[in-house]
């Protein structure tokens, strides 16, 4: 965890700890099997270390392109310029670029490599249904992820999912031919893919839904007023159900790394969800407003 004023959290540590652990094992595995399939040690390291590098390096970049974010300056947002500076000098941290995003969608999200090189991004649909207190509870919640560096775990396991869930899905175009006496070694590859994009799901749900109640509580302890990231959530999700179906889908690859999973409450999705049940989350702002005496 990066040295702020964010409380730290030893069950997320514990938990990122883990799915590195996880997410090393897979990796090496996944270019081992590429290599023999490729019968070269050069294009398998090549696909996996490059694809997992750039999406690394260049995930800021990726994940405001995927919302048709745009970064704003002082002069142009000083509202939430002026917030999220608040924020950063009570928090210890460096401040992260500030993005806006068109869209009627009320979310917000934080991504970035490490906290020098980070963005938060709100959209237009949440500036204008929240407070200006609803809106600091998330962006301290998202600030949270920035700085217990959660966000970089989840874009390589994210990446590591996206490469093998490609050639699941488009492996048999580029070479699956059941006659080619490369048959074998590329159906290798592709059940190992299977796998490989099935437990690096599981890692990714299981890290993400904890990762949202720890940066809960933490953005909650930072600002003092869980009620007010409580009353956001809750007309957040309210809200969320208004939003046409098809705005919803061309933003799933994105649910991860959202304050609340573009899905609506009735969706199959929210069986898969990356965010645990709004229920839990307002018991968990409980839990911390009772210590603060700040009730929800």
């Amino acid at each position: 965890m990066a040295k702020t004023r964010f409380r730290s959290d030893r069950g997320l540590s514990l938990r990122m700890g883990g799915v590195g652990l996880g997410l090393g094992a897979l990796y090496v595995g996944f270019g081992a099997v590429l290599i023999y399939a490729s019968g070269s040690a050069i294009v398998g390291l090549v696909i996996v270390l490059g694809l997992s590098w750039g999406q690394w390096y260049f995930s800021d970049k990726l994940a405001l392109k995927s919302m048709g974010a745009k970064v704003v300056e002082p002069h142009q947002a000083p509202e939430l310029h002026a917030m999220i500076d608040r924020l950063c000098v009570l928090a210890d941290m460096p401040k992260p670029r500030v993005a806006i995003a068109q869209t009627d969608m009320p979310n917000a999200f934080a991504t970035g490599r490490t906290p020098s090189h980070s963005a938060v991004c709100v959209t237009t649909g949440i500036m204008q249904r929240l407070t200006a207190e609803e809106l600091e509870g998330v962006l301290a919640h998202e600030l949270a992820h920035v700085a217990n560096r959660d966000v970089s775990v989840m874009t390589v396991a994210s990446s590591l999912g996206l490469l093998a869930g490609f050639i699941t899905r488009w492996g048999f175009y580029f070479g699956g031919g059941g006659r080619n006496k490369n048959a074998v070694p590329f159906l290798v590859v592709l059940l190992v893919s299977v796998v490989v994009y099935f437990l690096s799901f599981l890692m990714t749900r299981a890290l993400s839904r904890y990762r949202e109640l720890s940066a809960d509580r933490s953005g909650a302890y930072l600002t003092g007023r869980p009620s007010q990231l409580a009353s956001a959530l809750t007309k957040i999700s309210g809200e969320m159900s208004r939003i046409p179906s098809e705005d919803l889908r061309a933003k799933e690859s994105m649910n991860a790394f959202f304050f609340a999973p573009a899905i609506s409450k009735g969706s199959v999705m929210a069986l898969m969800s990356t965010h645990p049940p709004l229920e839990k989350r307002l018991q968990n702002l409980a839990t911390v407003g009772a210590e603060l005496s700040d009730p929800i």
